[in-house]
Formats: C-alpha cells, structure tokens, sequence
C-alpha cells in the first residue's frame, strides 16, 4: 500500500488587506478596515477639540474678567462646591486642557493668562468683574488647594493682589443698590421738606446754599 501524501494547506491570500490569523483560525481584521477606524476616530476627535476651543473662544469673548487657578489635591465635592458657588454669582468655571484653552485665547482682551496655564488649571469667568474674583478669594480661603495664580480684566494684567483688590470692591448688584438708595433719598427728604413748615424749609435751603458758596 502506498503513502498518501496530503496537500500542504493552501495560506490565506489578500496580501496587505489582512493580518495575520489569530490563534482561533479567524481571519484578523482587515489592515484596511483598522486604518479606516483610525481615520475616522482622528477626524471625531479633531472635530471635538475644535468645537471645544470655539466654545472656550467664545467665553473668553463675552468675558470681563477671567481669573486663573491651581486645583491640583481638591475633590469632586469640593470642586461641585466652587461650581455652585460661582454660578450663584453669577460666574461660572471651566476646566480645559491648557493647549486647548491658549489657543482660545487667540483674539481676545483676556489673552494675557495664558501664560497662567500650566499645570492642573481652573479658570472662573464673569461678566461682572468682581463676582468671580470675590468667589475665588473667598473659596481659597477654604480651600488651602485652591491657588489663585492671578487673571485679567479686560487687557488689565491681574497678579495675585490684583485679584484680591477686586474681591473687595462691591459687586455690580451691591452697587446698583447703592445707586438706587441715592437717587430714592433725595425725593424722600424732598417730600419730607414740603410738608415742613415754612420756616423750617427756609433754614434748609439756606444750608444748602451757605454750603454751595463754600464750596
């Protein structure tokens, strides 16, 4: 009886379209298939960072303060904390890879802090100058993790004392108060002095008149 000699098994063709087997004897995924995911996955996160730095460019844009700050070392609590805290003042917060956030910046008045960004950053905007830097200045008083670095208003270049300066200036809604309270109390002493004797309301309009010449 004579050996019967077997055929080699015939290899795959396909050239560069397929990998090599796997270990199962299923066919890899095709090379060009794999490089088409690739692709595509590159093209959805360009798209992403893209839309990423026209939202932070138009952030920067509206803002009139910016300010910049280490987070490294706070929790999520805390960091939900300083969100909260911010928006009730009508600022808000933004966290952002720092290449994508410089260039953001490209074209507007708050370019200067870009030089801030390195490192674990945080940045608080508003459109009320002094909201954001009262929140920051108050939560790092807290937060001894919370490291003001410094910001900007408008083109003004803020360091660490700047930032504090404006914190301790009364906020635009404190102020409109205050103007509010001036304009109301002239015509509530008017009122006042038309009701008063005539005597009286002589005396008061010689006062301010003596006080007119003084000046």
């Amino acid at each position: 009886m004579k050996d019967v000699v077997l055929p080699e098994p015939r290899r795959a063709t396909g050239g560069a379209d397929f990998a090599e087997q796997d270990g199962r004897c299923n066919p890899a995924v095709p090379q060009s298939a794999a490089a088409a995911n690739r692709r595509e996955l590159s093209q959805v996160e360009r798209a992403a960072k893209k839309q990423a730095i026209d939202d932070l460019n138009g952030v920067f844009k509206s803002t009139n303060v910016a300010i910049v700050a280490h987070y490294s070392g706070l929790t999520v609590a805390q960091m939900q904390v300083l969100r909260r805290q911010m928006k009730q003042a009508g600022a808000a917060v933004k966290v952002s890879k720092n290449r994508l956030a410089k260039i953001a910046l490209e074209g507007t008045d708050v370019v200067s802090i870009g030089s801030l960004l390195k490192g674990p950053t945080v940045i608080a905007t508003s459109d009320d100058p002094v909201a954001a830097p009262k929140v920051a200045v108050e939560f790092a008083r807290t937060n001894e993790r919370f490291v003001i670095l410094g910001g900007a208003m408008g083109t003004t270049v803020l360091n660490l004392d700047g930032v504090k300066a404006l914190a301790s200036l009364p906020s635009l809604d404190e102020l409109r108060g205050k103007l509010v309270g001036l304009i109301v109390a002239p015509a509530t002493k008017l009122a006042q002095l038309t009701n008063a004797p005539a005597a009286k309301l002589a005396r008061v309009v010689q006062a301010y008149a003596s006080k007119g010449e003084a000046a």
